[in-house]
């Protein structure tokens, strides 16, 4: 069998787009992209999912190799995986967030550990928070789930049709202001509760110099802290369905999906 270099060439683009913007989702979305799967395992997962996918796409458009249209596919294709990997991270930081402003309120600050999903170090509760939601996540599918919004979304922003507006960056860049409002509203019960304790414990020290507050004060805000996070994970579940439904309505408004 002989093949001429436009064939090779055509074959080799009919796949390689869209593993440009599988394969940028596995490195950048949370479980699967986290520092414990191996870059060698997420190429190899990208593979397989593009050769089932690609026979189910419509034919794209063929460009020359090295080609200025061909680069500016390429890069359209790496961000939009980016942007869907991006989002559902933007979800689960909302949560190490939370765990920062606890352990900064409880006095938990300095126990701190390193992250090995993301390689930085991180407060004890911030951890905590993460593996829980990790764990919600993949016993959810959400994974598959967000893997299955990308395939989607090859039918409505076709490889090579799609071209990136600053509208985009925008909505991305609003993002921020929602986490800081998400991961707020997820700690405000713990730190307005915490915020009374320490108003008593400033009051006491007032009416009564010659108690030492700091060594009562600490281990009672503590223990104070660690109830009212046990007590708060009754809303864990609702707060996470809200913060992850955020999230896929924001990636289906993205990627124009039907819902």
């Amino acid at each position: 069998m002989l093949f001429t270099d436009v064939e090779i060439a055509t074959f080799i683009q009919q796949y390689f787009l869209p593993f440009t913007r599988i394969g940028m989702l596995f490195m950048v979305m949370p479980v699967i992209g986290s520092r414990i799967v191996t870059a060698r395992i997420r190429l190899v997962l990208a593979g397989l999912c593009t050769f089932l996918v690609v026979p189910l796409l419509p034919p794209l458009p063929v460009s020359m190799a090295l080609s200025l249209s061909s680069l500016l596919f390429i890069v359209q294709e790496l961000v939009i995986g980016l942007v869907v990997g991006f989002v559902f991270q933007i979800v689960f930081q909302v949560y190490v967030l939370s765990g920062q402003f606890m352990a900064m309120k409880m006095g938990l600050g300095f126990a701190s550990m390193n992250d090995p999903t993301n390689g930085v170090q991180t407060t004890v509760l911030s951890q905590f928070f993460l593996m829980l939601i990790t764990l919600i996540f993949v016993v959810i599918d959400g994974h598959l789930l967000l893997l299955t919004l990308l395939v989607e979304s090859f039918r409505t922003l076709p490889a090579g049709h799609f071209m990136l507006t600053p509208g985009i960056f925008m909505q991305m860049a609003q993002l921020g202001g929602w986490l800081f409002a998400a991961a707020l509203v997820f700690t405000l019960p713990v730190l307005t509760s915490l915020l009374l304790v320490n108003i008593a414990f400033g009051v006491m020290s007032r009416s009564a110099p010659q108690l030492n507050i700091f060594a009562v004060g600490f281990p009672f805000t503590l223990v104070c802290g660690l109830v009212l996070i046990w007590l708060g994970l009754i809303n864990l579940n609702d707060s996470f369905n809200d913060s992850v439904n955020y999230g896929f309505r924001f990636v289906h408004d993205l990627l124009q999906l039907e819902r």
